[in-house]
């Protein structure tokens, strides 16, 4: 195809909708939005690195411009076309308005997304043409993959345990098993669903698998996370085994269906709260190109605001980001089938142009009332970087949150720190303190002592600090508020006593956590102590340090086998069963919750407590469950409740997380029989006991 420019005046008739590159049997309609652009191209190239585009069309505002709408056909192209857009207009930063003539332009709305092996971050940033280093939309036709029936699980949050992985990080080790070609890809996770339902979980929550900007990060270093979204359709390129854009995209519902076909939901963490074109001196890839007044905040001179942290923060609410936000979400669940998704720094869509907190958020009741999204998992990180903390108050009736506050107060209780019982009680309880005023369902919660942000479980009982130096930032990055404890020597040691404690605690926080009232979140990896060394914040360690070494598998198998044992329980009780359709308040009456200390019915709520018990009885009153925490340097005996006439098999230790493995966990018919009105429980240990019919 030999270069040339064309003005279509005359070229077949185009549309403004739907916006995006989309194929017929003719050719491909391109539309895309831009209020302030004086002029827009539309560049076709023949190779993503080529130096100049194969075809440049100036599109004319009368005849390629509805509304705010731009548009046109190009005919005899089709799927696999290679493109970009480059847009004209004023330039005056203190509006809002940066645009840059030069500069290659993704299409907001493109499905998928080639890099140039030449890429460079800088290059976008500088002035001057980034033909050859930019990254180009390509034409993808998404109607042809045969789903063989495959439909999102829509399986109840009450079923639901978590597993948080990264997916390259998660099978990228050579000890994965993986076959080299597969490691860190959509299609090497297939290779490792086995282990997934082994394990008993049922919804894997992907790291952000949008199309991300690699290079964001220190130089020498690369974005490994992943929080540095350029697209909001295309499914990110470096994750797949194939190398054909358009096999990214059948490689990623290869890997849903699989999923699917092993009863697990695909949750996506999604970032609609910024980009990766950063601050003031950022890059320009796309939606600063095309009209940043409309796509981003800033403040009253012109600059960003910058709630995220990370340079900007997009206009959630405005008509067109709102859009583009609910667009992205029905692609998702519509053409790549995901579950539901979790909502990096939510709160930071509650806020208006002005970035103050709107009390009904536009953006948040379009997705909570959309019926194309009715029955996907909707999770809200509820606070941000500018200072919001909405934990126990997000908008909306469907949305779950991530539970801080479950992850700050058990960290705190199992630590030894003082006057954190009544926090904890509420935390096993499934958090009435914050979901108990409305209607919510017990799952409301999703219950969580770490996550992909901060310290791996075996790293959260092995530090007091963050070594963040690795990260080039001197330190100063990651999270100072770890509520950690490193049980006598900091980082790696020989010491036994050390070794043990260390394992106590982590049964400790890992029983907390799934045992609890509430959706439990686990993190890859820490139910094999996987551990990055302290680094708190490893979002730019593409490396050992970050990648899931599968040798632990073995080494701590102990712990693995804990945690399978731990999920089986979860979900022997009827209250994580899907047909009570109880509200949080309603299941705490029909559980008969008793709250105790040592001594029954006298729970110690005094500052320096570090003791809590807690009886239930499941729904049908068949089966009771207590609960004996300690987190004090000596051992206890707390009291036990007499046992009705029907409990005739008496109280049964099914977990007590001071003895090693195998006896830290049992099936309750086959745990060992407690007998006397009084139970041991060890030094900084958790004692769950059964009680039911025989044979039930």
């Amino acid at each position: 195809m030999s270069r040339r420019t064309t003005t279509p005046a005359h070229a077949p008739a185009s549309r403004p909708f739907p916006l995006g590159a989309v194929a017929d049997a003719g050719g491909v309609n391109f539309a895309v939005y831009s209020h302030h652009a004086d002029a827009l191209e539309l560049l076709l190239y023949d190779a993503v690195d080529a130096s100049a585009p194969a075809q440049a069309f100036a599109l004319d505002r009368h005849h390629n411009r509805t509304g705010d709408y731009w548009h046109v056909r190009v005919p005899g192209v089709a799927p696999g076309q290679l493109y970009a857009w480059r847009a004209k207009g004023p330039v005056d930063p203190a509006r809002g308005l940066r645009f840059d003539g030069d500069k290659v332009l993704l299409d907001p709305y493109g499905r998928a997304v080639a890099m140039p092996a030449g890429y460079r971050r800088a290059a976008a940033a500088m002035p001057g043409a980034n033909h050859a280093q930019a990254c180009k939309s390509v034409v993808a036709d998404v109607t042809g993959y045969d789903w063989n029936g495959d439909r999102p699980l829509h399986r109840p949050f009450t079923e639901t345990v978590i597993y948080e992985l990264h997916l390259r990080g998660f099978t990228r080790h050579p000890s994965s098993g993986v076959p080299a070609g597969r490691r860190g890809t959509y299609a090497g996770l297939i290779d490792k669903i086995p282990y997934l339902v082994d394990l008993g979980i049922t919804a894997v929550e992907l790291m952000p698998v949008f199309q991300f900007d690699p290079q964001d990060a220190p130089p020498g270093l690369t974005n490994h996370w992943g929080y540095a979204p350029m697209s909001f359709f295309a499914p990110h390129a470096g994750y797949a085994a194939a190398q054909d854009p358009l096999a990214v995209l059948d490689e990623f519902r290869d890997m849903v269906k699989a999923l699917h076909r092993a009863g697990i939901e695909v949750i996506l963490d999604v970032v609609f709260n910024h980009t990766a074109e950063g601050d003031d001196s950022g890059p320009t890839f796309g939606l600063r190109g095309l009209d940043d007044a409309v796509y981003y905040l800033h403040d009253a001179s012109g600059r960003y605001a910058n709630y995220s942290g990370t340079g900007n923060t997009l206009a959630a609410n405005h008509a067109v980001v709102r859009r583009l936000i609910v667009d992205s979400l029905h692609y998702w669940v519509q053409v790549m089938h995901v579950d539901g998704f979790r909502f990096d720094l939510a709160s930071i869509l509650s806020r208006d142009e002005n970035g103050c907190p709107l009390a009904n958020p536009p953006v948040l009741w379009d997705i909570e009332t959309d019926p194309r999204l009715a029955g996907t998992k909707l999770i809200a990180e509820a606070w941000d970087a500018g200072g919001l903390y909405q934990v126990g108050a997000f908008t909306g009736e469907r949305w779950k949150e991530w539970n801080g506050r479950f992850r700050d107060d058990v960290r705190s209780f199992v630590r030894g720190d003082d006057g954190i019982v009544p926090a904890l009680a509420d935390r096993l309880l499934g958090s009435p303190d914050l979901y108990g005023a409305r209607p919510r369902e017990p799952a409301q919660s999703i219950n969580f002592v770490t996550s992909h942000d901060g310290f791996t479980l075996e790293d959260l009982v092995s530090y007091n600090q963050k070594h963040n130096e690795a990260n080039r930032e001197g330190n100063r990055d990651g999270s100072d508020d770890n509520r950690s404890w490193n049980c006598g020597a900091e980082g790696p040691t020989d010491d036994p006593e050390v070794l043990a404690l260390r394992s106590r605690q982590a049964r400790n926080l890992l029983a907390i956590t799934v045992l609890s009232l509430g959706t439990p979140m686990l993190l890859m990896g820490d139910e094999m102590r996987r551990s990055q060394q302290g680094n708190n914040n490893a979002y730019c360690q593409d490396n050992e340090t970050s990648w899931l070494d599968w040798r632990l598998l073995e080494r701590n198998a102990g712990l693995h086998r804990f945690v399978k044992g731990l999920i089986r329980l979860r979900r022997r009780r009827e209250s994580v069963q899907a047909d009570h359709h109880l509200t949080l308040a309603e299941l705490m009456a029909h559980a008969r919750v008793q709250l105790h200390g040592v001594r029954l019915e006298s729970p110690d709520t005094a500052a320096e407590s570090h003791s809590l018990a807690i009886t239930a009885s499941t729904l049908s009153g068949e089966v009771l469950m207590h609960f004996a925490l300690n987190a004090w340097w000596h051992p206890l005996d707390f009291e036990l409740p007499a046992l009705p006439d029907w409990a005739d098999s008496g109280w049964r230790r099914v977990i007590d997380s001071s003895r090693p493995a195998p006896e830290d966990l049992s099936e309750p018919e086959a745990g060992e029989r407690v007998a006397g009105g009084s139970h041991h429980v060890g030094p900084r240990s958790v004692v769950v006991l059964f009680a039911g019919r025989s044979g039930g």
